[in-house]
């Protein structure tokens, strides 16, 4: 089941929306990559650096939501999350039609970021529930870097 969320455009009288898709959707979307290049999905990680070295979705982009050092102890600048990216429109699609699929580790911060997105104007905007942990748990394929992962993985993630 999907969930639409959304905030009011008072400029357009209509709906700015999100939507939450479970991992099945969202392979649907990855794997279109491959088959349908003229439909290309976005993949956006919204986690920490240190979160996406021990794995992530191939072909996703990293850019932060938030600091979180509970996961990654290195403080980012401003410069380096999501919202400095998008008040500058630096290195997220220039069309605001493009299809997105965020993700982060269980969901919550991927929904801020989708919410995010959809204010400032990006139409398509989808929110992996269940974060790259749903993901992993429904068996899709990550890209783990071994050495890096069993060096430094932290105890409590």
């Amino acid at each position: 089941m999907n969930n639409v969320v959304g905030s009011e455009d008072n400029n357009q009288d209509n709906f700015l929306e999100y939507r939450n898709v479970n991992v099945n959707e969202a392979y649907k979307m990855v794997i279109s990559n491959v088959f349908v290049p003229s439909d290309k999905v976005f993949i956006l990680d919204v986690r920490t650096p240190a979160e996406y070295n021990y794995t992530h979705i191939e072909g996703a982009n990293l850019i932060p939501l938030r600091n979180v050092l509970l996961h990654d102890p290195v403080n980012l600048s401003d410069k380096e999350l999501l919202a400095w990216h998008i008040q500058n429109n630096k290195d997220l699609p220039k069309n605001k039609c493009t299809k997105i699929l965020v993700h982060c580790l269980s969901g919550k911060r991927g929904s801020i970021a989708s919410q995010m997105l959809v204010d400032s104007g990006y139409k398509r905007v989808n929110n992996i529930q269940g974060g790259i942990t749903a993901w992993v748990n429904a068996g899709y394929p990550v890209v783990v870097n071994l050495n890096f992962w069993t060096v430094n993985y932290p105890k409590v993630i």
